[in-house]
């Protein structure tokens, strides 16, 4: 076990010499792709953690909504469940629920314009979650030809040394080709986590979306039911 761990830490060391051994074109390119592995880096982790917040705290929100007897009620604890975009979805109909109810007649007179608040809310908290995201699209297209980029110009100084030695040698070419498998390394190992994460991400985002919908119908029932009630009481 230790010769294991004793091997991966001269192949790590190889490594490290081979990138300090690079040209100046190689090391430039592997510096872009340590800031776009960086930037989406970043953008995954904090993605990941407000999805599992928002995941977490749309579960607690929905209890908490079914076991209201008023929409007031809700709407005076919803700030606890904060990070869960059904928040907002709530508050846009319901502010447009309230709107309608002052004046003298205090009545519910368009459903419609309830609905369309919440979707307005619903759309708001999508563009919020979505925010930053195309960055991870950006690396992962982008830092493939990156890496191609450092791989032809690797080659390329291949070349430029076979033609500088005058022979074949392994000597002549493994400098420019140690570059080229290098940043093509690096551009692949930069793309995959990005590409995953903007999958995995932009699934969790279209079940917010559709869990949205959902939600609304659930407060337009609400609503209905609520309006239902009053009117009875009124004909009594």
């Amino acid at each position: 076990m230790s010769s294991y761990f004793l091997s991966a830490f001269f192949v790590g060391g190889d490594i490290v010499e081979l990138v300090s051994s690079t040209g100046p074109v190689a090391k430039f390119v592997l510096l872009t792709l340590l800031a776009f592995s960086l930037l989406s880096w970043a953008i995954i982790l904090t993605k990941w953690s407000l999805l599992r917040r928002a995941r977490m705290q749309s579960g607690r929100f929905i209890r908490a909504f079914r076991k209201a007897q008023r929409l007031q009620d809700i709407a005076t604890v919803a700030d606890q469940f904060r990070p869960s975009p059904l928040v907002g979805v709530f508050e846009g109909g319901f502010q447009e629920y309230k709107r309608q109810l002052v004046g003298p007649t205090a009545s519910l007179r368009s459903l419609t314009a309830v609905q369309r608040g919440m979707q307005i809310g619903a759309s708001e908290e999508i563009t919020r979650l979505e925010r930053n995201v195309p960055w991870l699209a950006i690396t992962a297209a982008v830092t493939p030809f990156i890496g191609l980029f450092g791989t032809v110009w690797g080659i390329i100084d291949a070349f430029h040394g076979l033609g500088t030695a005058g022979g074949a040698t392994l000597r002549a070419v493994a400098p420019g080709i140690s570059e080229a498998l290098i940043t093509t390394a690096a551009g692949l190992a930069a793309a995959i986590p990005a590409v995953i994460a903007y999958n995995l991400i932009g699934n969790s985002i279209r079940v917010f979306a559709a869990r949205g919908d959902d939600f609304a119908l659930e407060v337009l029932n609400a609503i209905e039911t609520i309006q239902t009630h009053s009117a009875a009481e009124v004909r009594r």
